[in-house]
């Protein structure tokens, strides 16, 4: 990992809203692409963590879904950190600590989004 991209990941909290420049894989045939493989992206959210057992990504929520007992569902981003070239913090601590952290921890429990769905009932008068 490049020095810079260390010390820009150490400094980030969670709950922080960041830009992750990076360049993603690419797919295509020989003959429209030539070297040109390198695919720059840049994504935003809310950093939840340097996260993975194998290799290591950049977590970034895009989007939560808060359900009434604290829980959380996240719509996330991980960019493998090898593939992370620069890292902005727009804004520190958007996310407050509280709420940060249950997003990190409903992250780790992987979420969810189940909808308890009720039957209709037909009602029927008589008369």
């Amino acid at each position: 990992m490049k020095k810079s991209l260390k010390r820009q990941l150490q400094q980030l909290q969670l709950g922080d809203l960041v830009c992750v420049a990076w360049t993603d894989a690419s797919i295509g045939k020989s003959l429209s692409s030539g070297l040109a493989v390198d695919v720059p992206v840049k994504s935003w959210g809310i950093f939840i963590g340097v996260l993975g057992k194998r290799n290591q990504h950049i977590v970034l929520a895009q989007n939560n879904f808060q359900y009434s007992d604290g829980l959380y569902d996240i719509d996330y981003t991980a960019i493998p950190v090898g593939w992370a070239e620069k890292v902005t913090v727009i804004a520190k601590q958007y996310v407050p600590p509280d709420e940060a952290q249950q997003l990190f921890t409903s992250f780790l429990r992987g979420g969810r989004r189940a909808f308890t769905r009720h039957k209709q009932e037909k009602v029927r008068n008589h008369g």
